[in-house]
């Protein structure tokens, strides 16, 4: 647009020893500008929702009514002190044989309101106002996912009440420490709504409102289908690949709930669905038939079975038919089931004369497979080409999910997919939660969410291993006692590579015996990080296709390389952990749990790479971080920062003059040299720590700008000159801002970044600086700073 002027962004990215990118920033955090006019608010229609309202909801209190807070604010928060209401922040799915807790926690915490108090200071300091920023209800919190077993529920009511989950929150968004009110209500679905509705009354002094169980379905998979990255994956011959879902492109969708029974269920939107199909042969069939052909005890113990089977000594083959020969003639391999249990028809044998472990796997294919093609032909029927699975009766277990998908490929001839969900144990007690009327998810898209995995007994190997645990003391003594510190890391549990199978089949079963634990595929499910306020960077071209890490942790070799390198720099991050804590007995107790509980998330990680869902360096070096804050070590390297801010910040003045006597093009390449040479000091680099015993900061920097030869591997400087300072004919460009995205403390920011924005500031520009929110590594946050900055000024 004429006479519009330009912005600029220069990215200062984090490079490792041979000068690979190591991460991009995908999302950052940009305050957003409220918008015209006010929100909606008239009533919505009836009917307009499919979530039954209960009866027994009680009215607006408004006896006592107060107002929180500032009077002056544009939307105060009104105390009710009297009302009743539903206990908002909780729900479960209580099914036969598991119990599926969701629950939610606030992140106003000391900590988050000492923040917020050094942020108002900060805009005080520099003379900035909030202005017109809008101001977000929700500020965010966790969503946690636990289970249970359903015969141990005793233990789910103690940890409800040792957390407080049955009191309402307060207004800081904690849990009240005021008793329940009688009318207090707790949002359950599944049978066990009702079989326990007395026993919550009676240990929690709760009411129970019932949610229907195919409504809570579908709107937990919509919701964790537009809400979670790469939520879907597929399985096919023991390999799993996460998709990406365009929830623009999400309906309709076929939704195959697999417990006792199977019912399939046509999705077409939120809250509109349809009951399509089913059939009586599910999971309740596997476990009844298998309980009584293997005398197995548990549907575990079944799955568990079926790993060491072998189908063919019990299933009649195409090939036992035809002498060992495929019947080409209509396309079906000698490998093809052609009768499951046909052969017990032709041998002269009695039960026990058969292993239990090939009953089992015989059964499984049976039904799965049957499964299956019923899905496939419902599917069909709509002309719909996505079809997702869930239900008690998958699990995570890696030859349930190859043999439905196998048989959804098959029929379709590849034109449809069998699909599966991460978080699919929880669709009942998700819907569930989101059936309150204020349960705050509304409008979360995929960017607000970022899912973190903490370490404990009910997380480890996507196994139920106890209760889960209360406090820091609990989950210390918990690593002390069960997790050994210092897992060696030698190479990936060796995978067996896909293979061609044969139509009806596997020639040889991929997903069982020595190649892949049973429960290899279980996903670990962590907590959802609900961010409101975190945004796509508004410049990417194509937000939805932008992948910020730039290194495939998919391919095993890389995967080795870097879990080798984190975990042969594990002991020294743990001396610095505990130093920053000063060295204190406690500081050591917890940097030992670290040590054990980190070691265990590699060791899982090398096991099965997929167990945390799609990973790359980014999320790998994240998770490394939330384990560390985990333990309460809020910043490793504090010391180390605090130090090389204060080296960097004495010998500023002296580049300052360096550069101010430069003419204007050569200052502009030094300046980006500059740029370049600071960033290695990095101390995820193992190059970059073996520097500091060689010189000082200045003269380390000043080596490496000398190195920073051109042609760099990525190379517009003569563009950004030209753009800068003009050429020939055209005129500088005017930028109105430029965004500098800051990445280490000390010489990073102090010697590069901070003379490069001076430079834009004498030219007029507007310049931001973006950085971290959470400490990693040497890393510079956005809290730490204005205080640089001030610094800095004080010589310039």
């Amino acid at each position: 647009m004429a006479g519009q002027t330009e912005n600029i962004i220069i990215d200062n990215v984090k490079m490792d020893e041979v000068g690979v990118k190591k991460e991009e920033l995908a999302e950052r955090k940009v305050e957003r500008r409220e918008k015209k006019g006010e929100r909606d608010m008239s009533p919505q229609p009836a009917g307009s929702s499919s979530f039954h309202r209960s009866s027994s909801r009680p009215q607006l209190d408004l006896s006592g009514a107060a107002i929180q807070g500032n009077f002056e604010d544009r939307n105060p928060t009104i105390l009710l002190p009297n009302q009743s209401d539903d206990i908002s922040h909780l729900a479960l799915d209580i099914g036969g044989s598991l119990i599926k807790l969701v629950y939610f926690s606030r992140h106003e915490d000391k900590s988050r309101l000492s923040h917020d108090k050094r942020k108002s200071s900060i805009r005080q300091r520099l003379g900035l106002s909030n202005g017109n920023r809008r101001s977000y209800p929700i500020l965010g919190g966790r969503l946690h996912f636990v289970k249970f077993e359903t015969s141990k529920i005793n233990e789910c009511l103690d940890f409800i009440k040792s957390k407080q989950l049955h009191r309402g929150m307060d207004s800081q968004g904690s849990p009240s420490e005021s008793p329940p009110n009688e009318n207090a209500i707790i949002k359950v679905t599944g049978g066990g709504a009702y079989k326990f509705a007395d026993l919550f009354k009676e240990r929690l002094g709760v009411n129970i409102d019932k949610e229907g169980e195919m409504d809570c379905l579908v709107a937990g998979s919509n919701f964790l289908l537009k809400a979670i990255r790469h939520e879907a994956f597929t399985h096919m011959e023991g390999q799993k690949e996460f998709v990406q879902i365009d929830h623009n492109d999400l309906y309709p969708y076929i939704l195959v709930n697999i417990g006792s029974g199977v019912s399939m269920i046509k999705v077409d939107g939120d809250g509109k669905f349809e009951r399509v199909s089913g059939t009586n042969v599910g999971g309740g069939t596997y476990w009844g038939l298998g309980k009584l052909l293997t005398k197995c005890r548990s549907f575990d113990e079944l799955l568990e079975l079926s790993q060491r089977g072998d189908n063919r000594a019990i299933d009649m083959l195409v090939g036992d038919i035809y002498g060992g020969l495929d019947y080409s003639k209509i396309g079906l391999s000698a490998s093809t089931i052609a009768s499951s249990f046909g052969k017990a028809i032709t041998e002269n044998k009695e039960l026990e004369d058969y292993r239990p472990e090939d009953i089992s796997l015989s059964l499984l294919r049976m039904i799965s497979y049957n499964i299956g093609q019923i899905s496939y032909l419902n599917a069909l029927r709509f002309g719909i080409k996505r079809i997702f699975f869930g239900g008690f009766f998958i699990r995570g277990h890696a030859y349930t999910m190859d043999t439905i998908s196998f048989a959804v490929h098959f029929w379709s001839k590849g034109d449809m997919q069998a699909l599966f969900l991460r978080h699919e144990g929880f669709l009942g007690a998700l819907g569930a939660f989101m059936s309150y009327e204020k349960h705050g998810l509304d409008g979360l898209m995929v960017h607000h969410l970022v899912e973190r995995f903490p370490m404990g007994a009910p997380y480890v190997g996507g196994k139920i291993h106890g209760p889960p645990l209360g406090n820091l003391n609990e989950k210390i003594s918990w690593m002390e006692k069960f997790v050994q510190k210092g897992t060696e890391i030698l190479a990936p549990v060796p995978m067996i590579l896909p293979a061609t199978t044969g139509l009806g089949g596997f020639e040889v079963p991929l997903s069982k015996g020595e190649s892949l634990r049973s429960d290899a595929s279980a996903l670990n499910i962590g907590v959802l990080h609900l961010e409101p306020t975190l945004e796509v960077f508004p410049l990417l071209a194509d937000p939805k296709s932008y992948e910020p890490n730039t290194i495939d942790l998919s391919d095993l070799s890389e995967l080795e390389y870097w879990l080798t390198v984190l975990s042969e720099h594990l002991p020294d991050l743990v001396d610095k952990a505990v130093a920053s804590e000063g060295g204190t007995d406690d500081a050591k107790r917890r940097g030992d749990a670290f040590a054990r509980a980190f070691s265990a998330h590699l060791a899982r990680l090398m096991e099965e790479p997929a167990a945390y869902g799609k990973l790359g360096l980014a999320n790998l070096l994240e998770l490394r971080e939330e384990c560390l804050r985990e333990f309460q070590f809020v910043d490793a390297y504090r010391s180390i920062k605090q130090r090389e801010n204060e080296a960097s910040l004495d010998v500023l003045p002296d580049l300052l003059l360096e550069l101010d006597s430069m003419s204007e093009e050569a200052r502009l390449l030094t300046l980006i040299e500059g740029v370049l040479a600071a960033n290695i000091f990095d101390w995820g680099s193992r190059a970059c720590v073996d520097l500091y015993h060689k010189g000082t900061i200045i003269e380390i920097y000043r080596m490496s700008r000398k190195k920073m030869q051109r042609p760099w591997r990525v190379d517009d400087f003569d563009r950004f000159k030209d753009r800068m300072l003009g050429s020939g004919d055209k005129k500088p460009h005017k930028h109105k801002r430029a965004l500098l995205f800051v990445d280490n403390s000390g010489a990073d920011i102090v010697l590069g970044m901070l003379p490069l924005a001076r430079e834009l500031l004498r030219r007029g520009t507007e310049v931001v600086l973006v950085a971290n929110s959470l400490p990693a590594l040497n890393d510079v946050t956005a809290a730490e700073i204005p205080d640089i900055v001030a610094e800095a000024a004080k010589g310039c």
